[in-house]
């Protein structure tokens, strides 16, 4: 399985457990392998494979492309899995600027679409599709959980920052919808930003009592170790994307007593979600983010329906795919109208771990059953 991780740009994976006869499913993985925040897609492609490595099927072939966080090779790439490979399900992609790029043309041309991450508001509203499942979350929900745990927690005078594209717009107004107060300011900054002086004298000089952010990958690194020499002293909140197991060991002491949401963590005591963990640690020797466990579960997801009914059957399969009848590393977990989940929200903080190194402990739970609001606008 540790062999798994080693993909460059370009590289193609196929299931080695797969075999060619006439009821083999094709799943064309498009995700992030290289650049900046590729720790994300590497999660992902892992926590994937290890569930297919699990099933112990021989009918599936996985084919596995780096988008190096470009939407016109996510689109190409797609295409090509379309057009070449006749590939049945697309999932993968992580951001949502890509997903935007690519998920509405694949959807319209009848292959099915598996989001194991991105979830912007377009595609659960106005642009929701009956081929196109999101498996992890719609863009607000980490979000507007953290507002509602915000506001209960006494804080009035939040400010909030993040970065100007469609995740993080959906952030800060899903955020405000469950906050449900007043905020200071709202700041937005450029995707791949690593310089935050001005944003952090911005901070300095409000007269907020907390801050909020979501500053995915290796901007929320840089933002955090800007912050601790910065000296400003209020408390951070933010989702689980800035403070996933692998950034919070990057930023180091700066991470400790922030408090983060997420829809998975890794001591969430289910008995899917023991077994998950011990097994992606034993295959690929770290502590799997909730970027492995949306990968575990999209493919989980996937396998119960292929126990249904092919592919090919469209409407059988699509039925089998809202049954959702697989046993999430989250617990319980459901599909709403719009095929987004529904489902509960934790709160993690950040700790000092027994070997000294920051790592995330549940506190308990933000919000139950949230769903987003978008499912309104979706007319499918």
């Amino acid at each position: 399985m540790k062999n798994m991780t080693r993909l460059g740009l370009g590289l193609l994976l196929s299931s080695s457990v797969a075999m060619a006869h006439a009821e083999d499913v094709k799943i064309g993985m498009i995700t992030t392998l290289s650049g900046g925040g590729s720790h994300l897609g590497v999660d992902v492609r892992d926590g994937f494979m290890l569930a297919m490595e699990q099933s112990g099927k021989d009918d599936i072939d996985v084919l596995i492309q780096d988008d190096a966080n470009r939407p016109d090779l996510a689109r190409s790439l797609a295409n090509e899995f379309m057009q070449r490979d006749d590939v049945d399900i697309l999932t993968g992609i992580i951001w949502s600027n890509l997903a935007m790029a690519v998920v509405p043309a694949v959807v319209r041309q009848g292959t099915f679409y598996l989001s194991p991450n991105a979830g912007p508001s377009d595609l659960a509203g106005r642009m929701c599709h009956e081929n196109y499942f999101n498996v992890a979350y719609q863009n607000d929900n980490l979000h507007g959980a953290m507002g509602a745990y915000m506001r209960e927690e006494g804080y009035e005078k939040p400010i909030i920052l993040a970065p100007n594209y469609p995740a993080g717009t959906d952030a800060l107004a899903g955020f405000k919808h469950l906050y449900e107060g007043d905020v200071i300011d709202e700041l937005y900054t450029q995707m791949g930003q690593t310089d935050y002086a001005a944003e952090i004298a911005q901070i300095r000089a409000s007269d907020a009592d907390s801050l909020f952010f979501f500053l995915p990958g290796g901007m929320g690194i840089s933002f955090m170790k800007q912050w601790e020499s910065s000296g400003v002293d209020i408390p951070i909140f933010g989702a689980a994307f800035s403070f996933d197991e692998i950034l919070i060991k990057a930023v180091g002491s700066a991470a400790i007593g922030a408090r983060n949401t997420s829809l998975w963590a890794y001591d969430l005591d289910n008995e899917t979600n023991h077994r998950f963990v011990e097994s992606f640690r034993e295959a690929y020797g770290r502590t799997p983010t909730l970027y492995a466990a949306q990968g575990f579960d999209t493919a989980n997801l996937i396998l119960s329906a292929l126990e249904v009914a092919h592919p090919d059957d469209q409407d059988a399969f699509r039925e089998a795919l809202r049954a959702a009848d697989f046993d999430s590393v989250r617990g319980e977990f459901r599909f709403g109208p719009n095929h987004h989940p529904i489902q509960d929200i934790y709160v993690r903080e950040v700790v000092e771990g027994d070997d000294g190194q920051p790592t995330n402990r549940l506190l308990g739970i933000a919000i139950e059953d949230i769903q987003d609001i978008y499912y309104e606008q979706c007319q499918m």
